[in-house]
């Protein structure tokens, strides 16, 4: 069996790091929510409709043109994103635009694709 080259096979414990790091950790109800954005955001075609979300506003006609899926399970997907907090709408007369909520979601969603095509 080889051993792995990553385990820390030291004892030593590093007490102001680990003072530190604890001192900073956030509480539970901000990692939940955390991990529940990224969870939100992990599905493929929701991650589509933010990258198209992410160039234009767009209503749901659009989107699913964009995507070639019906309009019934864009919507489904837009009402999971909206109720997370991720888009918003606004209603133009009959037509109902979706887009990124705000910077932090548009900064969050770019930096992902820009880490993903910095390692191809």
């Amino acid at each position: 069996m080889s051993k792995n080259e990553f385990v820390c096979d030291c004892n030593v414990i590093h007490q102001d790091i680990v003072d530190d790091t604890r001192k900073n950790m956030l509480d539970e109800f901000t990692f939940n929510s955390l991990a529940e954005f990224f969870k939100i955001i992990g599905d493929t075609t929701r991650t589509k409709i933010l990258f198209a979300l992410d160039q234009n506003e767009m209503c749901v006609c659009d989107i699913a043109n964009v995507l070639g899926m019906s309009k019934s399970s864009i919507s489904h997907q837009l009402g999971t994103l909206r109720r997370s907090g991720i888009v918003k709408c606004r209603k133009e007369g009959k037509e109902v635009f979706y887009m990124l909520d705000d910077e932090h979601v548009k900064k969050v969603f770019e930096i992902g694709i820009e880490h993903i095509e910095h390692k191809k």
